[in-house]
């Protein structure tokens, strides 16, 4: 999926419009934005997916993916030495956890399910709720949560600047200069632009015009996965003509999380956007790779795929802000939901190498 290109020195001006973020230094004030140096990757799109988009002021470069590499598995990032973002994000578990929910520094437990950062750098918005709006926002708003690296921005530069190894390293990557929360986001971000899964069974099928990649129960399954009449799953899990996604990059009120009072546990996308129409709403998230991924939902609240199917089959759960596009399936029979399920199972493609 890397190819690298001839070795750059220079900056190159212009920037990506709703791309670029401008992250300032520990000191406040805005500086000149930090441009990756060194030798340009081109990051390839497997079969079933679109072009990888790219930041125009945050080209990936060989070193700063290495870097980005290191600090994602380096437990340094947080306050105790002992959480590293590839805890919650595991290779073995479709880079989620395999938890309910995650433990954090101190075996602190957050209330919401890891996500998969597999192709991530598609999605949008990132998290549940889509409060960041880049990978570069994303990947560094863990280190400061209580709940989970509970270090501070300064903190983590003042650590990293006095790791004299990750000092030469943040030089070969960016130019000479002090680490800041700039570019400890980009090198984060940049390895995780790498993080793409495709080429599975589906796309062989679906993509690459091999009929033999699907069993019979799993094709089945595709066609109910996409008629409006019976399962309808590709309203919000998107299958287009060259790719597929399998997410609208939207948030969608499944009643997940209600009480027994018709009460939501975590208000979910309203907690960003004050929207009623909110309220409950969560991102859809990818189903590539999904059968690596459980527990499922923003809440970790379904163990199995099965599960999940029977769920929607159900109409998720009634409450005043429910999508309008959640229904009950009770036209699907017991053999239907098989199908949907080694549908599903057909999604796991390959992964990125190990570290």
């Amino acid at each position: 999926m890397l190819r690298i290109f001839a070795s750059v020195a220079g900056c190159v001006a212009g920037c990506a419009v709703g791309m670029t973020l401008v992250l300032s230094s520990s000191c406040g004030l805005a500086s000149k934005p930090a441009r990756p140096i060194g030798s340009l990757v081109e990051i390839k799109s497997p079969l079933g997916l679109p072009p990888v988009p790219i930041p125009a002021d945050s080209p990936p470069t060989a070193e700063t993916i290495a870097l980005g590499r290191d600090l994602f598995f380096d437990p340094i990032l947080s306050l105790d030495r002992t959480v590293s973002c590839a805890m919650c994000h595991d290779r073995q578990t479709g880079f989620s956890d395999g938890k309910k929910v995650s433990t954090g520094m101190g075996k602190q437990t957050g209330h919401r399910n890891a996500p998969t950062i597999l192709n991530a750098v598609f999605n949008s918005l990132q998290f549940w709720d889509g409060r960041a709006a880049s990978l570069e926002a994303q990947s560094i708003e863990p280190v400061t949560n209580p709940v989970e690296m509970a270090h501070t921005i300064e903190g983590v530069e003042r650590r990293l600047s006095e790791d004299s190894a990750y000092k030469v390293r943040f030089d070969k990557a960016f130019g000479p200069g002090k680490i800041t929360r700039e570019k400890i986001a980009k090198a984060i971000a940049a390895f995780e632009r790498t993080l793409i899964s495709g080429n599975s069974p589906f796309d062989r099928y679906l993509y690459g015009g091999d009929k033999t990649a699907l069993s019979a129960s799993a094709a089945r399954g595709l066609e109910l996965f996409r008629d409006p009449k019976k399962a309808n799953c590709a309203t919000c899990h998107t299958i287009n003509e060259k790719y597929a996604l399998f997410t609208d990059n939207k948030f969608h009120n499944l009643g997940v999380g209600v009480d027994s009072a018709g009460d939501l546990a975590d208000l979910g996308r309203y907690q960003v956007t004050k929207q009623d129409s909110d309220k409950g709403a969560f991102k859809t998230p990818t189903l590539r790779s999904v059968a690596l991924t459980a527990p499922y939902m923003h809440d970790g609240s379904l163990k199995t795929l099965k599960e999940v199917v029977d769920f929607y089959v159900g109409g998720g759960t009634s409450n005043p802000f429910l999508d309008k596009d959640i229904k009950a399936l009770d036209n699907l029979t017991p053999q239907d939901r098989a199908d949907l399920l080694a549908f599903l199972e057909s999604l796991t493609g390959e992964l990125p190498p190990p570290r």
